[in-house]
Formats: structure tokens, C-alpha cells, sequence
């Protein structure tokens, strides 16, 4: 995941910065610390020990004095896409943790997993980001590609009612489902009108391009959308408090929210589902607000005190271990946090394949579905 922090309106010159370093970190990463082939045993990457220092107001039924915000802001970054600055290719395993076909398995006519060679091309692999690290490139002071922003506190002075908070997330759905469905609409072209696959559509001999509005192929264009839909999806459980727990050694506060506890997927994220309404989000749910000014979030909960981001995630199996951010080690937070991402992760698949076949009938989504997880399905998918 990128779980990553607030940010204010920045120059063009900066956001290329910013991404320029994502993309650097990449490059040095390949080497650095790759994942374990698909077919042998778990990570074995040493963890690291997180030096981020947790805030220390405190209190109770209204909003304390708090420390300057943004002292400890750290580099931009959410579940991580990268091998470096402190990531673990988070996004990567947890999406292939989720979808990728285990040893011997077969995704079948319906596409249930991805093959190697398209798993690489969604969740990214070792000289690539992949499309779910696409937002992490050109969206990275996005808002909504990152569900970041809608943080609420039931307290006395908090700076944002619980209406506000509702309408960033919801603008994130929004945002989400917006890329899901081009995702959708792109898959038209992996699958003529007969039925028949596109080999040109589908070819996989070289890497695709996922940045910067650049578009290729058919398979690279469908799962680009579902990509961009996933970053912000598995964000949501890094960056909420959705499936976390505060720390229960310290009073409730901007520094010490309180967590949901939930298991599962947020069922208002279903974005194959018609959108949410702002009854469906729960009274004291919480994302962090980020923002690169130091000053930018005030006295208002902080992506730095929220996010789960960080820690070392087995890509067959998805334990999930080591975390290294303050509110990932309280308890089980960041196993939590990475535990809802990937089944959500997966339903989302099943429903961006229920979402192929209204669209396009039974027998054309069915076979866009193969298309798309199948390396070479001009043969597999007939």
C-alpha cells in the first residue's frame, strides 16, 4: 500500500521531484531486496525498526493542546511500492498475496488468479511498479487516489465535523470507482465481437506503461484501472481505522484515535456496488490527514498517527509481520490492516468480473475476464 501522509498544493517542479525519487527508489530496489520466486517458500527479508516518534497530546472529551504538526513528517509514501525508504513493496504482496495463482493452479475460464506475467503487470515485480503502483507516480498528492483526508474525532473543538470527514471518503469511493470502471470500459478491446480474443491486445513481451496518462495495449489498459482502483482500496485499511486498535495505555485523542476493530472488507467499498451513502460510514471511522506543509493539518488526526503502512508481508501467504510505524505496532494493527486489504483485494476482483459480464454478457466478460489473468490467452481462453 502507499500509505502516505498529508500534502498541500505543490508545484509541477515539486510533484516531479517527488516522483522522480519514487522512481529512483525503484531502480535501486532491484537489487536491493527482491521478492522470493512465486514457487518457494516466504519472505525471508529482515525486518526493520521503525525510529518514528508517536505524538504525546492527550485527551478527553476535548481537543488538547497538541505538539506542532508535521515535525516528524516522513517521506511521501503509503503501503509501499518500492523496495527502499523505509517500504517493503507492500502494495505488491498484498496484491499478489491476494491474486496470484499458487504453485500449479490455473486461473480456469473464469479468471479466478492472475499467472506470473500478468500478476507482474498488475501488482508489479522486480524492474516494475506495476499498475497498482501507478497513483504512487502521478497521483501522488491525490487526495482521493489514496483515501486520505477524512479524519473525525468525537470531541469537543475538533477542527472537522463528521460530515466533512464523510464527504472526503466518499469523494474517494467516488474517485475509485471512477478507475474500476475505466478498467471495465478498456476491457472491450481484449475480445471482439465473436467472442474471439485479441493477440495483439493481450501481448505481454515487454512490460506495460502505466504513468502519466500514457496508453498501450488493451490487457495493460483494463488492468490499469483495476490497479489505480486497488492502490486507493488497500490504502483505505492502511490509512483508517477501520481494522486497528488504539492504544489502550493512552487516552483517547488526535494522537491516539480510536479504532474500529472490523474484520473483512469495508462493505462501502464495493465498487462494483452502487455508491455509498453517507449513512453507511460509521460514526467514528477515521483516514489521517496528510499534507507536506508542517503546519498543514493542524489539530487534526495525522496520516503519521494513523497509517499501518510498513512491515514485511509473505507474498503467497500474506502474514504479516515486522511493522515499523507507531499505530502498525500496537497490538496486531498492521496484520489487521494488511488482513483487510487482501480479502478486499479479492473481492474486488470477483466483482470487477460480475461487473464484465453486465456489461458485456456471459460468454465476452467471461473470456475478457481469462484475458486479463491468463499470460497467453489467445490459446487458454477460447
Amino acid at each position: 500500500m502507499t500509505f502516505r501522509r498529508g500534502r498541500p498544493v505543490l508545484s509541477t517542479f515539486s510533484a516531479g521531484v517527488a516522483a522522480t525519487a519514487l522512481l529512483l527508489g525503484l531502480a535501486t530496489s532491484a537489487a536491493a531486496a527482491p521478492l522470493p520466486d512465486p514457487a518457494r517458500a516466504g519472505v525471508t527479508a529482515a525486518s526493520k525498526t521503525g525510529t518514528a516518534a508517536k505524538g504525546t497530546s492527550r485527551f478527553a472529551g476535548s481537543v488538547a493542546k497538541a505538539k506542532k504538526p508535521g515535525r516528524d513528517i516522513p517521506p511521501v509514501q503509503y503501503f509501499g511500492t518500492i523496495n527502499t525508504f523505509g517500504q517493503n513493496a507492500e502494495h505488491e504482496r498484498i496484491t499478489r498475496a491476494a491474486l496470484a495463482c499458487a504453485p500449479g493452479v490455473t486461473p480456469g475460464a473464469e479468471g479466478t488468479c492472475f499467472e506470473p506475467g500478468s500478476i507482474r503487470q498488475l501488482a508489479g515485480a522486480k524492474g516494475t511498479m506495476g499498475a497498482i503502483g501507478a497513483p504512487d507516480v502521478d497521483q501522488v498528492l491525490t487526495e482521493a487516489a489514496h483515501c486520505d483526508g477524512a479524519d473525525y474525532l468525537n470531541a469537543a473543538g475538533y477542527p472537522r465535523t463528521r460530515a466533512q470527514a464523510t464527504s472526503v471518503l466518499l469523494a474517494c469511493i467516488a474517485h475509485l470507482k471512477g478507475e474500476f470502471n475505466r478498467g471495465v470500459e478498456r476491457a472491450d478491446a481484449l475480445v471482439d465481437a465473436a467472442g474471439a480474443v485479441s493477440t495483439a491486445a493481450t501481448d505481454l513481451s515487454s512490460d506495460c506503461t502505466f504513468v502519466l496518462g500514457v496508453t498501450g495495449r488493451g490487457k495493460c489498459n483494463a488492468i490499469e484501472g483495476f490497479g489505480r482502483a486497488l492502490h486507493g482500496t488497500e490504502d483505505f485499511y492502511s490509512h483508517s481505522n477501520w481494522a486497528d486498535r488504539a492504544d489502550s495505555r493512552s487516552a483517547i485523542g488526535i494522537a491516539n484515535p480510536p479504532g474500529l476493530a472490523r474484520t473483512g472488507a469495508a462493505p462501502f467499498l464495493r465498487l462494483a456496488a452502487p455508491a455509498p451513502a453517507a449513512a453507511d460510514i460509521p460514526a467514528d471511522l477515521s483516514t489521517g490527514c496528510f499534507s507536506l506543509n508542517p503546519w498543514g493539518c493542524g489539530k487534526r488526526i495525522t496520516h503519521s498517527v494513523l497509517n499501518k503502512d510498513n512491515g514485511i508481508i509473505d507474498p503467497l501467504t500474506g502474514e504479516a509481520t515486522a511493522p515499523t510505524t507507531p499505530r502498525g505496532q500496537i497490538e496486531a494493527n498492521f496484520s489487521a490492516a494488511v488482513q483487510a486489504a487482501i480479502a478486499d483485494t479479492r473481492a474486488q476482483w470477483a466483482g470487477f468480473r460480475t461487473s464484465l459480464i453486465t456489461r458485456y454478457g456471459t460468454t465476452r466478460g467471461q473470456r475478457m475476464a481469462c484475458a486479463m489473468t491468463h499470460d497467453n490467452p489467445a490459446v487458454a481462453c477460447r
